[in-house]
């Protein structure tokens, strides 16, 4: 539980973080030193000319209860947690090198070729059990490296067995990319071949890959639902199943989907299940779907030390949208943003009220074609837009180094999406800052 307290009162006694101050030209920002904090506005009788977003609506009770969306109720507290900077924390010493795995040499020039050394905590402990070929849970916060531990023992097994088939199972279309970009470049040069099935994509186009052999076949739920259902793919030879982001399958409502194709798998196979948060829907789903697995996790709370996590209070008669822009013009701190918005529509308004206003931004929902949502996250990747607006169905699906700061502009409905949107910056060690609206 978070020990800081969200702060109340009028700008000029912040104590640390940003707040606005009156200006000719609209809302400025000015830091002020010290601990605490967040930002939090001056302008009481600010503009709501220009903008449809305005303040936004009153969110929760009253009292400074915070906001109730369609989901669980969620303490503004949670949002505020300092970066751990100064703390002495035991650093991780991990049991092997990526040397000593017991991984074909062609594979071992690949990571060499990544400069991979070190294994992270997940890959240190999972990568010997799925070697093994046993049923494995992994727990463990999103940016830390899992995709690796289970892609490189997976297809190491594959080497080993040219008719071996494994079905990668995820939530959304931008994780399955993602996926697949690792397996190739780990498997580059093997003859080793994916197919990508998602939903939001040319169903034809992958049901021509699909009348080839692979080894790899990674996808959403419906979709590859919807592919077996037409006869065009079939996984009753499939021995091995990875459910990665099992959670958010759940959240999204794929539960009746993953059983479905599960069932349809050889009772006698290996399943991996890797989540970044455990709930008791999830632990039956680990007894419905594994067999006496090993069970890691290396979790080291909800979020990681390294982001720094604020509140941005909207006082009465402020302009939302102008003091997210206020906060986007300091260009050098703000360099790559992500701003979480509820509805795929209010992200799409979002994105073309800050392209407007001159701020280079990209949208990302489901109600872009798959092509589009590539081509707005590889610009954004490209460093070719400053802000990528995003809905919560690409939260666990976006990977992009060097992200400096999310901002919820839209409370998410769960705390669980909180964690998964915060997770984007922060990865890999690095720093990172998130900022939620509260009105």
């Amino acid at each position: 539980m978070y020990q800081n307290k969200p702060r109340t009162g009028d700008s000029s006694r912040s104590s640390g973080g940003y707040a606005t101050r009156r200006s000719s030209g609209g809302s400025s920002f000015s830091r002020n030193s010290g601990g605490g904090g967040g930002y939090q506005g001056g302008n009481r009788g600010g503009s709501r000319g220009g903008s449809s977003f305005g303040g936004g609506r009153r969110q929760g009770g009253g009292g400074g209860r915070g906001s109730r969306f369609s989901g669980s109720y969620i303490d503004p507290t949670r949002f505020i947690n300092k970066a751990v900077v100064t703390e002495e924390v035991v650093e991780f010493v991990p049991k092997h090198a990526f040397v000593d795995f017991k991984l074909d040499e062609k594979i071992q020039k690949n990571i060499s070729k990544k400069g991979y050394v070190t294994p992270t905590p997940i890959q240190d402990h999972a990568i010997p059990h799925v070697l093994e070929g046993v049923d494995v849970v992994g727990i463990a916060n999103t940016g830390t490296g899992k995709t690796a531990a289970f892609l490189l023992p997976l297809i190491n097994k594959v080497i080993e067995n040219k008719d071996e088939q494994i079905l990668i199972v995820v939530p959304t279309r931008e994780l399955a990319t993602q996926i697949d970009d690792e397996f190739r470049a780990f498997c580059s040069g093997m003859g080793i071949f994916s197919a990508v099935c998602v939903g939001g994509a040319p169903i034809f186009k992958q049901i021509k890959t699909l009348k080839f052999f692979n080894n790899f076949v990674i996808g959403t739920p419906g979709r590859i639902k919807d592919l077996i259902e037409r006869r065009n793919l079939d996984i009753s030879s499939f021995n091995t199943v990875v459910l990665d982001e099992a959670d958010r399958m759940l959240d999204m409502g794929f539960i009746n989907d993953m059983r479905y194709f599960i069932d349809k798998m050889p009772k006698d196979r290996q399943t991996l299940f890797f989540s970044a948060t455990m709930s008791k829907e999830i632990e039956k789903l680990i007894h419905e779907f594994l067999r006496e697995p090993v069970r890691i996790s290396v979790k080291t709370g909800d979020t990681a030390k390294t982001v720094e996590q604020d509140i941005v209070r909207v006082g009465r008669g402020e302009n939302k949208l102008d003091i997210l822009i206020g906060m986007l013009s300091d260009k050098k701190d703000f360099d790559k943003v992500i701003i979480f918005g509820k509805t795929k529509h209010g992200v799409e308004r979002l994105a073309e009220s800050l392209i407007h206003k001159g701020i280079t931004a990209e949208s990302l929902h489901g109600d872009k074609r798959h092509s589009h949502r590539q081509r707005s996250l590889n610009a954004f990747k490209g460093n070719k837009a400053q802000v990528l607006v995003a809905t919560d169905v690409a939260a666990r699906g976006i990977d992009v180094s060097d992200v400096s700061h999310v901002i919820n502009f839209d409370i998410p409905a769960t705390y669980e999406d909180y964690v998964h949107r915060i997770g984007r910056t922060g990865r890999g060690g690095k720093g990172g800052k998130a900022y939620t609206f509260i009105d």
